[in-house]
């Protein structure tokens, strides 16, 4: 039985992102996404004319007359939401926990999804897959989507996107938009993610909380790692804690987004606290004016 509080919430996250998908995101998701895939249709039988490089051999071997393939632009998307509920996600020191900016992100997505007649799965992993929705169309099995990234209780602690994008490289065979929303950290771009993404269009949403690029000074505090359960002092009265502090987190953040850039794969970061909308819908006039 779901609790009443989590179907209002998913209620409320419907209505308020309503406006947002039909207006806005639904328009700027279509013109980038749309119509860049050719996807065999039939055959028929050769005309004189006819690209020899269609020809389909195997069936005309068959028959022992050409055949040629007939191609058509790819109408429908399959949208897979790969979704990092590790125990990270369970910091925040804004409005919200990460864990939960990132489910309302992908909410968004699924919603614009299903608003553009388009399928929308969804895989959860921590350093196992967790749960895994193959993909269908219709708002209710976006709203199933929606409540189990809103509900969804991690079993595992860690993080493996490694094993996570193995496992979608398995089970979606066509090619698919794939929208992978975690805060990558300590992730080292690897030959899986590259695999991944030349298979499909990978595209990576990384959230983070401002707290984690900027110490406060609040004394000496206790740290505890959510995902290996270590805990340790810090002393944030120190100056040169704290800037060592901001200092590493920028030097891994740039790192990544450089590796990212030189693998061809597609980072968005978005940071707790502020408006997701902007970045999403920049990075995709980015892309549109590329593509």
């Amino acid at each position: 039985m779901i609790p009443r509080e989590l179907l209002k919430k998913v209620r409320h996250i419907e209505i308020r992102t309503r406006n947002l998908v039909n207006d806005i995101f639904g328009g700027e998701y279509h013109s980038v996404f749309k119509g860049q895939g050719i996807t065999f249709a039939e055959v028929r039988e050769y005309q004189p004319g006819d690209d020899i490089r269609l020809i389909d051999w195997n069936v005309t071997a068959r028959f022992n007359h050409p055949f040629v393939k007939v191609m058509e632009e790819e109408r429908e998307l399959t949208v897979y939401i790969v979704y990092d509920a590790s125990r990270s996600g369970h910091f925040g020191t804004t409005d919200r926990f990460k864990a939960e900016l990132a489910a309302e992100i992908g909410a968004v997505l699924g919603f614009s999804a299903i608003r553009n007649n388009d399928k929308v799965g969804l895989l959860i992993f921590s350093d196992d897959v967790e749960r895994f929705i193959p993909p269908k169309k219709g708002r209710s099995h976006v709203l199933r989507v929606v409540r189990e990234l809103l509900y969804h209780e991690p079993e595992g602690r860690g993080t493996n996107i490694n094993g996570a994008l193995s496992y979608l490289l398995r089970v979606a065979n066509r090619r698919s938009v794939v929208f992978l929303i975690s805060d990558f950290m300590d992730y080292v771009v690897s030959q899986t993610i590259q695999v991944a993404n030349q298979k499909h269009d990978l595209i990576g949403i990384q959230v983070y909380d401002p707290r984690e690029k900027d110490l406060p000074n609040v004394g000496l505090v206790k740290i505890h790692d959510a995902e290996t359960d270590e805990t340790f002092w810090l002393d944030t009265t120190s100056e040169a804690v704290r800037a060592d502090y901001s200092q590493r987190f920028l030097q891994k953040m740039e790192q990544f987004h450089k590796d990212c850039l030189r693998k061809r794969l597609d980072i968005i970061p978005i940071e707790a606290g502020s408006d997701f909308v902007e970045p999403l819908m920049r990075y995709f006039r980015m892309r549109e004016k590329r593509f």
